[in-house]
């Protein structure tokens, strides 16, 4: 193997960067070595704007809402649908996935009365553990829900358990029904939030990605957009509870849509254009337009701040 010295800029703060997505997959192919001084390519990602610093190739990945700039990358990971010649899906649930080792586990196929065991021994009906409190259509469900039934909230926001839970999968493992609602709705954007439900045997209240059924199983979960009304959506949870036939049938069901590549075959792809994008002798991407604009917009809200504070300042002081 060839030594090959990457890193990772404006990514999450706890990404670990020996043991991610890309780390491992490249890891298959190249003696990879981190290099925050001298890289040869870098991976980034929304959260900040460190990446301008570098010349060499650049690859972006988003886990958010965020729309690449294909101005300052040489190639880009997101959740869209688009036929760029310089962009690939890959939704971050897909990421999720492999670094939580549930490859094997979430295509499991069980049998009818192991599936009915595991249903039968969750004693609580519903949860939710969130810490972003401005996804106010989870917010409203988490309410309207609630005067139906008990909701737990193990998270941030809205707890009611005590505080915030330690371990978010061993918490949701003891319910039968999870509000998996995204922070945001975007055709394609579908992150973890469906999934870990899934992977506890329980089954997830879906609002979001409104092109979810081409990543999942439409029949495995509630999907909030294909009910007219909330009091139909919660009439059909309230069903399943009482019919455990019912549940066992959608727990039963295939996790994955037809529609979509297994995740391995994602992560094949997703392997050779990182090798592409590192053996073509392309020179990187300019970046001299797009670090002009991102000085330009920064100094502009700069000066929309002072401006603000002095008609604030102004106002309070007549």
């Amino acid at each position: 193997m060839r030594d090959i010295k990457i890193d990772f800029i404006d990514f999450w703060p706890n990404l670990d960067k020996t043991n991610n997505y890309f780390y491992n997959i490249l890891s298959e192919f190249y003696n990879v070595i981190i290099d925050s001084e001298k890289p040869d390519l870098i991976f980034y990602s929304c959260y900040g704007y460190d990446y301008l610093k570098y010349k060499c190739k650049r690859i972006f990945f988003t886990g958010e809402n965020r729309r690449p700039d294909f101005m300052a990358c040489d190639f880009a990971f997101s959740f869209d649908f688009n036929n760029r010649k310089d962009h690939y899906r890959l939704p971050l649930y897909l990421l999720y996935l492999d670094e939580a080792n549930m490859n094997n586990k979430i295509t499991e196929i069980k049998s009818r009365r192991e599936l009915s065991e595991a249903w039968n021994n969750k004693k609580k009906l519903c949860c939710m553990v969130v810490s972003n409190p401005n996804a106010k259509e989870r917010i409203n469900f988490f309410h309207n829900l609630s005067s139906y039934i008990d909701v737990d909230s193990g998270g941030k926001v809205l707890n009611n358990v005590g505080g915030p839970v330690a371990d978010k999968i061993k918490f949701i493992q003891d319910y039968k029904f999870v509000i998996s609602f995204e922070n945001e709705s975007h055709d394609g954007y579908t992150t973890e939030k469906i999934l870990e439900p899934i992977f506890v045997d329980s089954i997830p209240i879906y609002w979001g990605n409104r092109l979810v059924n081409k990543d999942f199983n439409p029949k495995r979960f509630l999907n909030y957009q294909d009910f007219e009304t909330e009091e139909e959506l919660i009439a059909r949870l309230l069903e399943i509870d009482k019919n455990s036939e019912i549940a066992i049938d959608i727990l039963s069901q295939e996790v994955f849509s037809q529609e979509v590549d297994s995740p391995s075959k994602i992560r094949k792809n997703v392997l050779e254009i990182i090798i592409k994008v590192i053996e073509n002798n392309k020179k990187p991407k300019s970046q001299s337009y797009h670090e002009l604009i991102h000085r330009i917009h920064f100094g502009f809200n700069r000066k929309l701040k002072m401006a603000k504070k002095k008609i604030s300042y102004l106002f309070k002081s007549s």
